[in-house]
């Protein structure tokens, strides 16, 4: 900041010379507002044109203290801009202003408000599964260690619409909202909602009372980070065996995933309202059908193999990362 204070100083002492310099002129030689400007310019840039008259003792006294001020405010002008360009506060403009390119050419991108523990393990699964993110966060030293993890960012409070415009909520397929407040996750919602009508919005939350509230703001799916982890602790006592199998199906990262997630209307048309008995995914591939979504976002767990592959539909296939894989290089 004091270097750009340096660098306005220098504006002011520069304009200030030029005024100094044409009044000057105006009053000792009678010269028109032309004339006079012609004369401080060319004396204080030294280029060696000619006078318009010989200068009498005044002039000459005054001309020289013009030249004497010149280079006081030359080398002044001279070492602020040096300072502000060593200290990168330049360099660091046009990186942000590069940065701020890059995240609005992007599309179906998430948006992740927060980079605290939530914030930072959703931003880890994104870039595991190479999705483009942006994150919107206020803290020095997290945007800190969002430049050194090459993580694109907005600079600024998520609660603010301005802050959300500059991460291309237009463009967005979801945003997260991880903040430590519910009040401001619900504002974050809130604000979203209204400038993005169709991107799939998940909000943290502390308390349940607030549940409702977000829901009613737009928010599609909330999670509550300590119920989760108190039920998971509690699953490990009465289930465990089954829970650390479950642990082991957690998707990692695209390459280790032992689940796959297929949308039917990624398939090819002639599949379309087919059954998943003609998919012949179990010979095909290796991987099992453990879970059908239809159209109406109704979740029937181990689906009969005559269950139609309707519009809108999702298949949810088990199977090893080897099997996944093929699964994927076939369809």
């Amino acid at each position: 900041m004091i270097f750009k204070t340096k660098l306005y100083v220098s504006i002011i002492f520069f304009i200030s010379v030029v005024a100094i310099g044409v009044i000057g002129y105006m009053i000792l030689s009678a010269a028109n507002f032309l004339d006079a400007l012609y004369m401080t310019i060319i004396t204080m840039t030294t280029v060696g044109f000619g006078e318009l008259h010989p200068l009498n003792e005044q002039e000459k006294i005054f001309t020289i203290f013009l030249i004497l001020m010149s280079i006081v405010v030359y080398a002044y002008s001279v070492t602020a801009l040096s300072e502000y360009l060593v200290n990168g506060k330049l360099l660091q403009l046009l990186k942000l202003r590069k940065v701020q390119q890059k995240i609005q050419n992007l599309k179906n991108h998430t948006i992740v408000c927060g980079y605290g523990r939530n914030g930072k393990q959703a931003v880890i699964k994104l870039k595991n599964f190479k999705m483009p993110c942006v994150v919107i966060e206020k803290d020095k030293a997290l945007i800190e260690q969002l430049e050194r993890d090459n993580i694109l960012y907005v600079e600024g409070d998520a609660t603010q619409d301005e802050s959300i415009q500059k991460a291309a909520v237009q463009n967005a397929k979801s945003l997260i909202t991880a903040l430590a407040s519910d009040a401001d996750n619900l504002f974050v919602v809130l604000s979203a909602r209204q400038m993005n009508k169709d991107m799939i919005i998940i909000s943290r939350a502390s308390n349940e009372s607030s549940v409702n509230k977000l829901k009613i703001a737009g928010a599609n799916n909330i999670i509550m980070p300590d119920k989760i982890g108190g039920m998971h602790m509690a699953s490990l006592v009465v289930t465990p065996d089954l829970v650390e199998f479950v642990d082991k199906l957690t998707i990692l990262d695209a390459g280790s995933t032992n689940l796959e997630e297929i949308a039917v209307n990624d398939l090819h048309i002639e599949f379309l309202n087919k059954t998943i008995r003609d998919l012949d995914l179990r010979r095909r591939t290796g991987c099992s059908v453990i879970g059908f979504k239809t159209a109406n976002n109704e979740y029937i767990v181990n689906p009969e193999s005559e269950t139609k592959l309707t519009k809108d539909s999702n298949l949810i296939v088990l199977g090893r990362p080897s099997q996944i894989k093929k699964l994927r290089e076939i369809l």
